[in-house]
């Protein structure tokens, strides 16, 4: 199939940098699927896992119910028509690499990280066997599918999370073994809440989400050392549909907006708070599809919090400096009316005396922050934040007078084939440059989010990411950072 002229090509064609798309997805063929899946654990695995994605993403349930039982069970409305069908030729890319690989030119990458589509799920699944044997058939049919293709395309690999022995296996298998090069992590694992055990049947309803930094249920240090032993950057692409807000009964529009970006937001606090990127400050996160306004909005508030609640400032609101005395005398001086069938001596009260243990009021020990340039130290390098093409948001990551510290935030382009927000694969690119077109950032701000910081993200533990690729040369040019 020759490739096609596009506008997306065109502009390729005049740009002076390559363009790395850092999140395309790949749409998995069942029927080659099933094999695999066959193949791990016979047909009783293949019944298992399309029950446990239809539970946990497709909530196919909802299909079944009557409007009153959506209500009274507070049934979350499932996503419906999310693949690309009026484009044939594009749902047909997603499924077949040795499509993508001869169109990506006229798409306008020289590269392309593709993402799962059913397998965003698997490490979701309850059920530890369905979890590890549906990651495992995965990865291996990701592995072979794209084994001739390498020089355009790499998928990213599957990888469980529910615990650091699970994590760890799986990359050794998907790394390690298989040669995938990318890996993707849930941002959470939904855990349940002990004091509600006594009531299975509300177990949907009654959650904590750990994400593996701070209130953890184990200590995921082990996990990012073997990320950076491997070579690989952790990167997060999780939906946040199904808690907090995002549990509409009836709009899916209404639980899809915003959703990854919750999701990156709750992972990369507990990370950061956790202390995870000061123990890990050559590792890189990347947290996909979720755009940046969160990340600019989350370093300010981490910024401004630790300015008000580090440990020499937040000590001086305990309640035991009140001069209660004095208090006492205003009160009774302006209190007026309504203030006046207070029982004498209890004036001030209701602003307590509780002793917080040290430990406790310390809430940013684990950073080991001793001045606010550590606040940008351990979160401006080591994030990554995966921006789409129709995201004007984007340009925020280059607004040096808005965000803190003049930092530019690493935004990177992702384009998100395959799925329904790209109507026409073959204009995502252009669209993307649009940003460029209407003055929103400069042409080298552009080069920035679809080459440099994608390159450096790849590159930081693996120097031989693009090695045989044609950017391979453009990607060594880069000056250092």
């Amino acid at each position: 199939m020759a490739a096609a002229k596009s506008k997306s090509a065109a502009l390729r064609a005049r740009l002076r940098h390559p363009i790395l798309d850092s999140d395309g997805h790949l749409l998995e063929f069942l029927p080659v699927l099933t094999e695999y899946l066959h193949k791990a654990g016979g047909s009783q695995a293949v019944k298992e896992f399309r029950a446990a994605f239809s539970t946990t993403y497709l909530n196919f349930g909802w299909y079944r119910q009557t409007p009153q039982e959506r209500r009274e069970q507070w049934s979350r409305r499932p996503p419906f028509y999310m693949v690309p069908a009026r484009k044939t030729l594009d749902l047909a890319t997603g499924l077949f690499p040795k499509l993508l690989h001869e169109r990506i030119d006229e798409l306008g990458f020289a590269y392309a990280v593709l993402y799962p589509t059913m397998g965003l799920h698997a490490p979701m699944f309850a059920n530890e066997d369905i979890r590890r044997l549906g990651c495992r058939a995965l990865n291996d049919y990701y592995a072979d599918l794209f084994v001739e293709y390498g020089d355009r395309l790499t998928p990213a690999a599957v990888i469980p999370m529910h615990a650091p022995r699970e994590a760890i296996e799986e990359l050794d298998y998907a790394v390690g073994k298989r040669g995938l090069k990318v890996v993707m992590l849930p941002n959470y694992v939904k855990r349940p809440i002990a004091a509600a055990a006594a009531y299975p049947e509300t177990a949907r309803y009654t959650f904590r989400l750990d994400t593996f930094g701070i209130d953890s249920e184990h200590d995921y240090d082990p996990v990012w050392a073997r990320c950076q032993e491997l070579g690989v950057a952790a990167t997060f692409h999780s939906p946040g549909e199904g808690w907090g807000s995002r549990t509409s009964i009836s709009n899916f529009v209404y639980n899809h907006i915003g959703h990854f970006g919750a999701a990156g937001e709750a992972t990369a606090k507990s990370l950061f708070m956790g202390g995870v990127t000061r123990r890990f400050p050559k590792l890189r996160f990347l947290f996909l599809e979720g755009g940046v306004g969160w990340a600019r909005s989350l370093l300010c508030d981490l910024l401004g919090h630790w300015e008000k609640r580090k440990l020499s400032e937040v000590t001086k609101y305990d309640p035991r400096v009140i001069d209660r005395e004095r208090l006492t005398e205003l009160y009774h001086r302006y209190g007026g009316k309504l203030f006046r069938e207070a029982v004498a001596g209890r004036e001030a009260a209701q602003f307590g005396t509780n002793v917080e243990d040290p430990a406790d009021v310390d809430e940013f020990a684990a950073c080991a922050i001793e001045n606010k340039n550590d606040v940008r130290d351990r979160f401006v390098p080591n994030f990554y934040f995966g921006c789409e093409a129709d995201d004007p948001v984007t340009a925020a990551a280059f607004d040096l007078k808005g965000n803190p510290f003049g930092a530019r935030l690493n935004a990177v382009f992702g384009s998100d084939i395959s799925h329904f927000d790209v109507p026409d694969m073959s204009e995502v690119a252009l669209e993307a440059y649009e940003m460029v077109d209407h003055g929103l950032i400069s042409a080298d701000d552009f080069r920035d989010f679809v080459f440099t910081n994608p390159a450096r993200l790849w590159t930081a533990l693996n120097p031989n990411f693009f090695k045989g690729t044609p950017v391979e040369s453009a990607v060594r040019e880069l000056p250092s950072k």
